[in-house]
């Protein structure tokens, strides 16, 4: 089964609530016309905070998520208004939820959405070794990660695309988890050292110039 993302964009003048209703009319279309084997996506809902130590965009983004057979990209998503992006990907989850809520229902917590390109001075090769066995087992030890969804770019499905490396979907339970700095890093006798470890480790694999972070929510339309 293939798996692809699609990445829309949200215009400055659009409203949260009118970029969600957008999506989801994007969504639902593509559910009934094109019945994939599965499907769901993430969203910006709403502004991030305005002082947060995760440098988040305040662009609206959604990555919509299509698994199936047919290998032909989804052209409705494609022409869709705000396009950036078509990618496959092998999705990879390290941690994972126990799903117990109905299809099309919010997932509960919060997701952070994170767009990722190779550091440019490595090659693919330490590129990959160390996201998967460097900062993935680093997140999980640091962070209160309920479900992380690791997806790597194996082929962009777009010539105008972005040219990102990876999408990561990191979801915590509440959004206390993700925004205290506390929860999301630890107790004040640790949370120094930890912030210094994961920003060094990540700079030493990722551009970190061209990362983009999104506080998002994740619907999940048509399950596995």
């Amino acid at each position: 089964m293939n798996k692809e993302i699609y990445l829309i964009q949200g215009d400055d003048t659009e409203s949260y609530t009118d970029f969600k209703k957008r999506i989801f009319s994007l969504v639902k279309n593509l559910s009934i016309t094109y019945n994939p084997d599965a499907l769901k996506f993430t969203i910006t809902e709403k502004a991030p905070p305005a002082i947060s130590i995760i440098p988040f965009s305040k662009k609206k983004i959604s990555a919509i998520s299509v698994y199936k057979e047919n290998p032909e990209p989804v052209d409705s998503l494609i022409k869709a208004v705000g396009f950036r992006g078509a990618y496959r990907v092998d999705e990879v989850l390290p941690v994972q939820y126990q799903k117990d809520w109905k299809d099309g229902q919010r997932t509960p917590g919060v997701c952070l959405l994170t767009l990722i390109c190779q550091k440019k001075n490595i090659d693919y090769a330490t590129f990959i070794h160390r996201w998967h066995n460097g900062h993935t087992p680093l997140s999980l030890r640091i962070h209160p990660l309920w479900n992380y969804v690791r997806n790597e770019v194996k082929e962009i499905l777009s010539g105008d695309a972005v040219k990102f490396n990876g999408i990561v979907e990191e979801q915590v339970r509440t959004a206390a988890d993700l925004l205290n700095p506390f929860k999301f890093f630890g107790n004040p006798l640790i949370i120094i050292p930890r912030m210094i470890t994961v920003y060094a480790d990540t700079k030493s694999f990722i551009d970190y110039p061209s990362m983009e972070t999104y506080l998002a929510a994740e619907y999940i339309i048509k399950t596995k």
